[in-house]
């Protein structure tokens, strides 16, 4: 053991002279063996002798590991024996600071909330005969147990830690807790109370009025501790808020039109509690505005009529009927009524007489509006039911309904080609058509389908139609313009054309083979000429080539 821990020390690592001799040993019988064997065995011997020399390899450095542990325990020592010198040494001042008072608590601000509780800490070591103040300001709050403050929502707890309940406003601040030593040391927490939003209307009614067309300023103020955002919806139909449109305490709305009456949303929110909201109803003033639901209405003699007029108007407008410009009185026949904005004037068992021109005229303090309608016996105007694009290169069937109470008499059908191209379009001459409907009983349905072929078109030609019909109160209006374009032939390539389009399309499919990459090409050469090789080696292996 010496002689090992001395070599392992100066770092001489000599091994045993038994395993020297033994590896002496192995060594010649391995030359013995080479020379009756392959050189793979020699090879295969090689990561013993590795190990072998790891493993001195590692008992040299557990050897030099052990000197440093000696050596770091020897100093462990010495060090101890010093430390324990200081720690003496410095006996004498501690036991004097340790009869001192000292804060165990900290300063820190606390958040709360209105209504809650709120503790604040103060923990002391050592007080001794000291006396613990709690003060806000100048104000003394308590003094050791006693209780100088007349707020019965303060108290001391759990020793001097001083608990508010039922929090208000006003008692965010700075409270102190002070040893009154020579010192006069203090601790100081901060008080800040958080105060849920609150927001109000101004004026407080919440009504407001303006003209059309002028401006208008809507206010709101909100209140609370962090101060509050305050953000503007308005109100839609189903009373709920849209999206936002305003940020801060006032939104200005210049131009006022009519569309803009409704009830306007002003909101608070601070992240304390949940947001406020307060209404605002702004109300729009202007004339009546008028919209009619049809300004042609038709109609047959024993059948019944009704004329429609939608009033928008703030002051509410009053409504009046006219037929001819001469006022019309409610009766059996002619019955008014009026729901929400709507006003109707329902005609029944139809007269000659009671066709003609009507109008509905509203009037308020701001204004007088009047619309204008036409009951009639004429045929309403053509509506066309056939595709845009046609079938046929040569001819085009246009179909088409119209609605008349008395049987049609005569239908007009005028249609004409137009030329078109990338800059302009010059339509040609009209072709007029003179229809005889079929005769319909009275019984009948009063929409009459009609349906007409057009021959001799060109083909892939742009063309426009119009139909106007007549029955015994006269013309109907001429109905929109209808638009159909006539198909193309079918043989407008030749055989020879199609000829070349389909060996242009083979081509086309053979380049595409051609244009392959030529690595892509090279290596499938390579796996082609590796499989032939593989299948001749097998052939000779196996004697069949």
């Amino acid at each position: 053991m010496k002689i090992i821990s001395r070599s392992i020390r100066t770092g001489a690592l000599a091994p045993p002279t038994t395993a020297h001799a033994h590896a002496n040993a192995n060594a010649s019988g391995l030359r013995k063996s080479s020379q009756r064997r392959n050189r793979a065995p020699l090879q295969m011997n090689c990561p013993i002798l590795i190990v072998i020399s790891l493993g001195w390899l590692l008992h040299a450095h557990a050897g030099s590991g052990g000197f440093a542990v000696e050596a770091a325990i020897s100093n462990r020592g010495s060090n101890s024996r010093s430390m324990s010198n200081v720690q003496q040494s410095a006996v004498a001042p501690s036991t004097l600071t340790a009869t001192l008072p000292r804060f165990l608590s900290r300063g820190h601000t606390y958040r709360a909330v209105v209504g809650d509780t709120l503790v604040l800490p103060c923990q002391v070591e050592n007080l001794g005969n000291f006396v613990l103040l709690w003060r806000r300001g100048t104000n003394v709050l308590t003094a050791s147990n006693i209780m100088v403050t007349r707020d019965e929502r303060v108290r001391l707890i759990d020793g001097y830690n001083l608990e508010i309940s039922d929090l208000e406003p006003q008692d965010a601040g700075d409270y102190v807790c002070q040893i009154s030593d020579k010192i006069n040391r203090d601790q100081v927490h901060t008080v800040e109370i958080l105060v849920p939003p609150s927001v109000r209307a101004i004026p407080t009614s919440g009504q407001l009025q303006a003209r059309k067309g002028g401006p208008i300023t809507l206010e709101c103020k909100g209140s609370g501790n962090p101060v509050p955002s305050i953000y503007w919806t308005k109100k839609s139909g189903a009373n709920k808020s849209t999206a936002r449109i305003g940020d801060g305490p006032i939104l200005t709305l210049e131009k006022l039109e009519r569309q803009q009456a409704g009830v306007y949303q002003c909101t608070a929110d601070n992240g304390v509690g949940d947001p406020v909201t307060v209404d605002m109803r702004l109300d729009v003033l202007y004339p009546p505005d008028i919209q009619v639901e049809k300004s042609w209405i038709h109609s047959g003699e024993g059948f019944e009529a009704k004329l429609v007029c939608i009033v928008f108007a703030d002051p509410v407008a009053t409504v009046s009927w006219y037929q001819n410009s001469f006022p019309i009185q409610s009766t059996d026949r002619r019955i008014m009524a009026t729901r929400a904005n709507r006003h109707m004037l329902t005609i029944r068992h139809i007269q000659q007489e009671d066709f003609g021109n009507y109008s509905c005229v509203a009037d308020n303090s701001l204004g007088r509006s009047r619309k204008y309608m036409e009951l009639s016996g004429r045929p309403g105007a053509a509506e066309f039911y056939s595709p845009k694009w046609g079938r046929s290169p040569d001819s085009y069937n246009l179909t088409w309904k119209i609605d008349s109470y008395p049987p049609l008499e005569e239908v007009r059908l005028l249609y004409r080609r137009v030329q078109m191209n990338e800059t302009y379009q010059q339509p040609g001459r009209w072709h007029d058509f003179i229809l005889t409907p079929e005769h319909r009983p009275a019984s009948e349905p009063l929409t009459h389908i009609m349906s007409y072929t057009i021959k001799n078109l060109h083909p892939g030609g742009y063309y426009e139609a119009i139909v106007q019909a007549k029955n015994r109160y006269g013309w109907n209006e001429v109905s929109d313009i209808f638009q159909f374009v006539v198909a193309t032939n079918s043989q407008d390539i030749g055989p020879e054309d199609a000829e070349v389009v389909a060996s242009s399309k083979s081509r086309s499919n053979s380049a595409s083979i051609g244009s392959l990459p030529g690595s892509t090409v090279l290596h499938t050469a390579l796996l082609l000429a590796l499989a032939l090789s593989n299948c001749q080696f097998d052939r000779r292996r196996l004697g069949l080539g």
